[in-house]
C-alpha cells in the first residue's frame, strides 16, 4: 500500500510540474526543474571551430535564462537605463516576435557591478508568460502576442524590496498557483492565482533570496523548498504552511544556487563565500517533516551557477571570485570524489549520459559522466561576454544567453558542416 500511494504521488508530482511536448524548456531548470533530460543524438567531434551556430544577435543587457514553447524563445533584457523587456525570439531565426516593455529603474541600495538586470529566469504555462523583472514587477502575458493579461509589483503590493543585487528567483507553477519569492514581513513566500495574480497565500518572513525554489515529495507529501538567504524552509505548497527550516548562512545572507533533491530523501545545498555545502534528509509522517542534518563541507562551494544529482553523486562547479573547478560530491557523505580543471565557474544541463556545460567566460563544452567525474569530449568559445545563464536545449539544438548576446548553435550528429559567425 505504501509503495502504491508513493506512485501515484510521483504521478501527480509529475502531473503537476511538467508540461506537454510544445513546451519543451518551459522553465528554469528545464521541463523536470533540476537540468536534467533525456539523452539525445549530440555529436561529440565538433569542427575545430566549433559546433555549428545557427544565429547570433545582440540585444540588451541581462542574466534571465531562455525558455521554449510553440517554437518560440523567451526571456527578458535591460532596455536603456529606465526600461527592461520581456522577448520573444523566433527560434528557427532569432528574429524578435513580440516585445513587452516596462520600467526598470534601479534604486538607491542596487549593486549594479553584477550586472543591470533582468536575472529571474519566466515560466511558461498553457499559454502564457510569467516573468518577472529586476525591481520585483511580475507581469503575466499572453504567450503569442505578448500581451499584457495582468501584472503585480512585489515591491507595492507586499512591501518586498528586492535584494540588492536586483531580484533574480525564478518563479514556479503548481497546480493552479504561480508561486515565488516576495521576501519582507510576512512575504518570504508567496503563491498568486495563475489566472488574475490575486493572493492565494502568504508565508514566512525571510527577505528576498536569488536562489529558485523547487517542488520536492517528501514520504508522500509535496512540498516547496526555498533558500533563503539566512537557511532552508519548506512549505506546504497548497496552503503555504511552513512545515520545516535549517539554517545555512554565508558572510552576506547571500544563497543563489537552487538545492537539489534525489535518492534517500536528501536535499544537498551549496553556497559560496566561506559556507560551502550541506546534505538535509528530510523525513515525513502524518504531515511533520523531521531534519536530520548529514554532513558539511566547506569546500564545495557552488556560487550561483547550479549542480545537478545523478543517483548518489552530485555534480556543481566549485569557486566563487578564484578559480573554478568541476566537482563531483557524494550525496550521502559529502566525500569530494574529483576535482576538475578546464572550465571557468560553470552552468551544467545533463542529457542523459552526456553533460553540456557553458562557463562564464563563454566556452562552451560537451562531456559524458565517467565514473565519479566528467570526461570531456569537445569545448570550443561560443560567446564573448560574460555568461552567467545556463544552457537551454530543445531537440539537438542549444541556445545559450550571454549577458548581451543569444545564441543559437546545432549540436547534432551530422549537422555540423556550417556555421554563422
Amino acid at each position: 500500500m505504501l509503495r502504491a500511494r508513493l506512485l501515484i504521488s510521483g504521478i501527480l508530482l509529475a502531473l503537476a510540474t511538467t508540461w506537454p511536448v510544445a513546451a519543451e524548456w518551459p522553465q528554469w531548470g528545464g521541463p523536470t526543474r533540476d537540468y536534467k533530460v533525456e539523452g539525445r543524438d549530440l555529436a561529440a567531434d565538433w569542427p575545430e571551430s566549433g559546433p555549428k551556430v545557427l544565429w547570433r544577435r545582440t540585444l540588451g543587457d541581462g542574466n534571465a535564462c531562455i525558455v521554449h514553447a510553440d517554437g518560440l524563445l523567451i526571456s527578458m533584457y535591460r532596455s536603456g537605463r529606465e526600461a527592461e523587456k520581456v522577448v520573444a525570439l523566433n527560434a528557427a531565426s532569432g528574429e524578435t516576435v513580440w516585445e513587452y516593455e516596462q520600467p526598470a529603474r534601479v534604486w538607491r541600495a542596487f549593486v549594479s557591478g553584477y550586472g543591470p538586470g533582468p536575472h529571474s529566469t519566466p515560466v511558461l504555462f498553457e499559454g502564457r508568460v510569467y516573468a518577472v523583472g529586476v525591481r520585483g514587477d511580475l507581469v503575466c502575458l499572453d504567450l503569442k502576442t505578448g500581451e499584457k493579461i495582468w501584472g503585480r509589483s512585489l515591491w507595492d503590493d507586499f512591501l518586498s524590496t528586492p535584494p540588492e543585487r536586483g531580484y533574480a528567483s525564478s518563479p514556479l507553477v503548481y497546480d493552479n498557483k504561480l508561486i515565488l519569492a516576495a521576501g519582507g514581513a510576512g512575504h518570504g513566500a508567496i503563491a498568486l492565482d495563475l489566472a488574475d495574480g490575486h493572493l492565494i497565500w502568504a508565508s514566512g518572513d525571510s527577505k528576498g533570496t536569488y536562489a529558485s525554489p523547487i517542488v520536492i515529495n517528501v514520504d508522500g507529501q509535496d512540498q516547496v523548498v526555498f533558500f533563503f538567504g539566512k537557511g532552508l524552509a519548506g512549505f506546504d505548497p497548497a496552503t503555504g504552511k511552513l512545515l520545516w527550516d535549517h539554517p545555512h548562512r554565508t558572510r552576506y545572507n547571500i544563497n543563489a544556487s537552487t538545492p537539489v533533491w534525489g535518492e534517500a530523501n536528501l536535499l544537498v545545498v551549496s553556497a559560496a563565500y566561506d559556507s560551502g555545502a550541506r546534505a538535509l534528509q528530510l523525513i515525513q509522517k502524518d504531515g511533520t517533516t523531521t531534519v536530520r542534518e548529514r554532513w558539511t563541507n566547506r569546500k564545495f562551494q557552488v556560487h550561483h551557477t547550479n549542480a545537478i544529482r545523478r543517483g548518489d553523486l552530485v555534480y556543481g562547479s566549485h569557486g566563487d571570485f578564484g578559480p573554478a573547478l568541476l566537482a563531483t560530491v557524494r550525496a550521502e557523505t559529502g566525500e569530494i570524489l574529483s576535482r576538475q580543471r578546464g572550465f571557468a565557474k560553470a552552468n551544467l544541463v545533463a542529457v542523459g549520459d552526456r553533460i553540456i556545460l557553458l562557463d562564464e567566460e563563454g566556452v562552451l563544452g560537451l562531456g559524458e559522466f565517467s565514473g565519479d567525474s566528467i570526461r570531456i569530449l569537445a569545448k570550443a568559445q561560443v560567446v564573448d561576454n560574460r555568461a552567467w545563464s545556463a544552457p537551454t536545449l530543445v531537440g539537438t539544438k542549444v541556445y545559450l544567453r550571454a549577458r548581451e548576446e543569444f545564441v543559437a548553435v546545432e549540436m547534432g550528429v551530422g549537422r555540423q558542416e556550417e556555421t554563422v559567425r
